[in-house]
């Protein structure tokens, strides 16, 4: 059973931790690059990541962290284990907020970017900019930090993991 939990200890935080990075690479590096540009090519750009990213790799990771997490907390039930147990239930909060964040602000933006059509043929492409860059990076800033902070507090799990099984 150690190695179990272990294991899926493990899985949640790389899984939680290349979704961590991925959010954070948008907040500092793909977003305030292509804030930086034209209007047609942020909307372009933005609906070509958007359609690329739903993809195997994103959601093994995307689910992989919520799927991995959670296993994890059943598995220190009621183990001699539990003092890892209040670790993997906060970064599990944490991830859900990524989640109703992800599900409720960031795709609901994303789709009506994607019906907004071919940026050639948007009569106010810098309105449709407008509606959708503000509030997605706002929130995905959110999304950052708390996956980022779902990763430590999985990464401070695994330490606490390790001084009871080592």
């Amino acid at each position: 059973m150690t190695v179990l939990r272990t294991l899926s200890l493990l899985a949640a935080a790389v899984s939680t931790g290349l979704v961590a990075g991925l959010f954070a690479a948008f907040a500092y590096a793909v977003m305030p690059g292509l804030v930086r540009t034209d209007d047609r090519t942020l909307v372009l750009a933005m609906q070509r990541i958007n359609e690329s990213i739903i993809n195997g790799w994103f959601l093994v990771c995307f689910l992989g962290a919520l799927v991995c997490t959670a296993l994890t907390a059943v598995l220190h039930l009621g183990s001699a284990h539990r003092a890892v147990l209040p670790w993997l239930v906060a970064a599990l909060l944490l991830y859900l907020v990524v989640l109703v964040v992800t599900g409720t602000v960031n795709v609901p933006l994303n789709n009506q970017l994607a019906a907004a059509g071919d940026p050639d043929r948007v009569a106010d492409l810098a309105a449709v900019r407008d509606r959708f860059t503000t509030a997605w990076v706002r929130w995905n800033v959110l999304r950052a930090v708390a996956s980022t902070a779902a990763f430590a507090l999985l990464g401070w799990a695994l330490v606490v993991h390790g001084r009871l099984t080592g």
